[in-house]
């Protein structure tokens, strides 16, 4: 097995940073370049995250292959009586023998874990600081070609990149000016790695104390129903608003396009940036000004009104937003409007005295054999509204000691003697015993939860309308890539702090024992001793305060006094929201029903009078061949000879018919025409005639 543990991990890693991207990003529509540059980033920070405790139990096992070398007896020679000829030696132990070591079955042979960390660590680095701010430009660029796109992403990011390089340049002229540093390529290296390990620690602290608290309060929300019905009554309020703002701003674009496409006609030499807009806008707007546009008119050269290849980048730009945020809204309000109506299913289902669930709008899709026979209506009832609220409870309950034990640890893992870190004292009980499967499932465990407290947050944070990830494959490029470079800086530290954590970090705990390959290509932080022994110790015990202000919601009620509303149950606004979200979900819901009556009325009509409608189509096929055989012959012996046909059915039937299908004239009489083309024998006087029947029969057929 040894490496098969980490090749298994590699391949399953990526299914799952390739599903995520599927998720929030769009594989049809996304350029390429931006999805590559996506699933590499996340790719490279999920490895880290998932190989990191095979690197924890090699690192204990080569820790016990020393301490048996340590320990090992050494033979000692007694001395020799004078008179004795012969050799007499006699072994004796130092100490006692350890127990023996036992070699993991996710063992990594040596040589491998330093390179594999060395290339992941310093890939998601490059990309982090220097691709994909590149990358963001590009993909945020209106231009119509590469190399515009390529410029206008050179000079946004000049500022970003000018910066590095100054920062480094101050740093060499300072070591270059202070000789008796004598710092060296190695020791370079570990300052910048330092420099950006402490940038994400500072970033880290803020979301991890934010997700802490509201992860087991997110699932203990939802495990009350209409708490979480009225929130999702705000949120459809919120997002009507911005569905409105959205349609709004794109009609807006829309017509300053249709202005642009309008004045530039087909032989402009701009026309083809024209074109590029278009094929951007939605697709009833494309015809619509394919419709009002007259290519046949040449444009004057004269004129001087013509935009700018600028102005034109420009709104190529505004384009791609617009119609961006204009899906993202429309595709949000049908998932959120599917919400709401199954929230208030559960509420009006948990009354039930028959114990099956029933939907307001059931699926038109046939059931599969799941439906069928595993997940019935029944065992619906019992999860939606008994089991499921029951397992979010424990859920939350679970996840809050487990926030507890991370703050607790967080502001003790410093301490060795004493261990008060709990994770370092369950790491240690498993070592003493070599039980390297709890060890590497415990690490597992742990850093999976710290990386969904700080990832779910990154998920969940939205900064305006320029960072957000909206799932449905609904994310922007900017925000995909966004969320890589976070990921990519975010990563280090939080695996750093896991390690300090178990006191597997001799920066920070001071303990000489064998480094993990992790921590060998971070360098000493000796070199910078203030950031080791200062920074990385006392920084995460800020982590006390963000749990707290966390858990009072004091950010959410700052954002509400500066006018962002949020959902505060205390307050006037949200009940003015929530009452408004509740109408509109009520109205969203009569329109369904309605559409819905109308298609099984539909439905049923053509199962009742299906059959009657092609009996009638044969007849009416079969009289008017009936009636042209009739006509030539009337044409040849006499000329007023009419014809006339009865029909079989009562009156009401036809009627039936009628609604299904417009009736055509049987009679062709034009002096006995009625308004009743199935009933010929009422009588009546014809109230109007078809314009395509004349007044003489004679002078149809004057050809014949």
């Amino acid at each position: 097995m040894s490496g098969a543990a980490l090749g298994i991990e590699i391949v399953v890693v990526f299914f799952l940073a390739l599903f995520l991207l599927h998720r929030y990003g769009d594989f049809r529509k996304q350029q390429r370049m931006v999805l590559f540059g996506t699933l590499l980033a996340w790719y490279l920070c999920f490895l880290i995250v998932f190989i990191l405790p095979l690197d924890v139990s090699t690192t204990i096992y080569k820790q016990c292959k020393i301490d048996h070398e340590e320990h090992a007896p050494v033979p000692s020679v007694s001395p020799l009586p004078s008179n004795h000829t012969t050799a007499n030696t006699s072994v004796t132990p130092t100490k006692s023998a350890p127990k023996p070591c036992y070699k993991p079955w996710s063992y990594i042979p040596d040589g491998i874990m330093p390179v594999f960390w060395r290339v992941v660590y310093w890939t998601s680095q490059c990309l982090t600081w220097l691709l994909l701010p590149f990358m963001q430009s590009y993909a945020r660029s209106g231009g119509f070609s590469i190399t515009g796109k390529i410029k206008t992403a050179l000079i946004e990011n000049a500022i970003y990149y000018g910066t590095y390089l100054l920062i480094f340049g101050s740093l060499l002229i300072y070591v270059a000016v202070h000789p008796e540093w004598h710092l060296s390529w190695y020791e370079l290296q570990t300052i910048g790695i330092t420099a950006a390990n402490t940038w994400g620690l500072f970033l880290l602290v803020l979301l991890l104390g934010y997700g802490l608290v509201e992860i087991p309060r997110s699932y203990w929300n939802a495990s009350r129903h209409g708490h979480l019905l009225i929130k999702t009554y705000f949120k459809a309020s919120k997002l009507m608003t911005e569905k409105a703002d959205a349609e709004e701003n794109l009609e807006d674009v829309m017509e300053e396009v249709r202005k642009v496409s309008e004045s530039i006609k087909y032989n402009h030499p701009l026309r083809k940036y024209i074109d590029t807009i278009l094929r951007k806008c939605p697709v009833d707007y494309q015809e619509k000004m394919g419709r009002n546009m007259d290519d046949y008119e040449d444009f004057d050269d004269k004129q001087t009104t013509y935009p700018s290849e600028k102005s034109l980048v420009k709104l190529h730009k505004q384009v791609i937003y617009a119609v961006q945020r204009h899906n993202r809204t429309r595709v949000q309000w049908q998932i959120l409007l599917q919400q709401a109506i199954h929230l208030e299913d559960v509420a009006k289902n948990e009354t039930s005295s028959t114990h099956q669930f029933v939907h307001s709008f059931p699926s038109s899709e046939p059931a599969g054999w799941f439906s069928r026979y595993v997940y019935t209506p029944t065992v619906e009832w019992y999860w939606e509204c008994l089991l499921k609220r029951w397992s979010y409870r424990l859920l939350s309950v679970v996840l809050t000691l487990f926030s507890v034990a991370v703050v607790w640890s967080e502001c003790t893992f410093f301490s060795t003697r004493p261990v008060l870190s709990l994770f370092a004292v369950f790491i240690q009980l498993a070592e003493r015993d070599y039980n390297y499967l709890y060890i590497e499932m415990a690490c597992f465990i742990t850093i999976f939860f710290l990386c969904t407290c700080v990832y779910s947050t990154v998920f969940r944070i939205r900064v305006f309308n320029y960072y957000y990830l909206a799932s449905h494959h609904q994310t922007d490029a900017y925000s995909l890539q966004f969320s890589g470079m976070l990921f990519c800086r975010l990563t280090p530290p939080l695996c750093l702090n896991f390690l300090g954590l178990i006191h597997m970090d001799s920066a920070i705990s001071h303990q000489q024992k064998e480094q993990t390959a992790y921590t060998s290509i971070m360098g000493s932080m000796r070199v910078l001793s203030f950031i080791a022994n200062g920074f990385y110790i006392y920084y995460p015990m800020l982590i006390v305060i963000l749990c707290i202000a966390t858990y009072f919601s004091l950010g959410t009620r700052c954002l509400n006094l500066l006018g962002f509303q949020q959902f505060m149950g205390d307050s006037e606004m949200t009940s003015d929201l929530i009452d408004e979200g509740k109408e509109l979900i009520r109205r969203e819901k009569r329109k369904r029903q309605r559409v819905e009556d109308g298609e099984n009325r539909r439905r049923e009509w053509k199962e009742r009078y299906g059959n009657q409608r092609e009996e009638y189509a044969a007849r009416n096929r079969s009289s008017h061949e009936m009636k042209e055989t009739s006509y030539s012959d009337g044409v040849n012996s006499s000329s007023s000879r009419q014809a006339k046909y009865s029909r079989s059915g009562s009156r009401a039937e036809r009627d039936r018919i009628e609604l299904l299908q417009d009736a055509e004239p049987l009679d062709f009489n034009a002096e006995t025409l009625t308004d009743d083309p199935l009933d010929t024998e009422s009588g009546r006087h014809a109230g109007g005639r078809y314009l395509s029947m004349s007044s003489s029969r004679s002078r149809i057929f004057d050809d014949v």
